[in-house]
């Protein structure tokens, strides 16, 4: 892998940091991960600073070729996009997931159960349509 010539990563939904050594890669001449959702200082190497930089655009990318240099806040590669909560997965995507499926069951359960809890003519139809059901059912295993 070391005579890697040529990689486009573009528009693939990566995320998290260039690894530092991709710049062993030294038959490497054309790098584009465009649009992705990479963070981080761009690995120095010589061949990574001869990039073109719309080959890093889309990204949270810093340092050379770019022209936003990397401050010392900046976000280091190794934890970028690594929020990981205890059970391995990322603790705000699993917030709003159960915060979703609560709130859908409520919905499904009120727009289905609501109805025949307030409206007694929508109960007495159901249960007779059930009941009407249940006669046919009866006739048709008894025959």
């Amino acid at each position: 892998m070391g005579t890697l010539e040529s990689l486009d990563f573009s528009y693939n939904q990566l995320s998290g940091a260039i690894p530092p050594s991709i710049s062993k890669l030294t038959f490497l001449s054309y790098l584009n991960v465009a649009y992705n959702n990479l963070t981080g200082e761009i690995p120095k190497g010589t061949q990574l600073q001869s990039v073109d930089a719309s080959n890093f655009a889309g990204n949270n990318f810093c340092g050379p070729p770019l022209t936003d240099n990397c401050t010392i806040n900046a976000v280091k590669p190794d934890d970028a996009g690594n929020r990981e909560g205890s059970e391995g997965g990322l603790e705000v995507d699993w917030f709003w997931f159960y915060v979703s499926a609560a709130l859908g069951f409520v919905a499904a359960f009120w727009s289905i159960a609501g109805p025949f809890l307030f409206k007694k003519s929508w109960r007495d139809a159901y249960f007779k349509m059930l009941d009407s059901m249940g006669t046919r059912a009866r006739q048709c295993f008894h025959r």
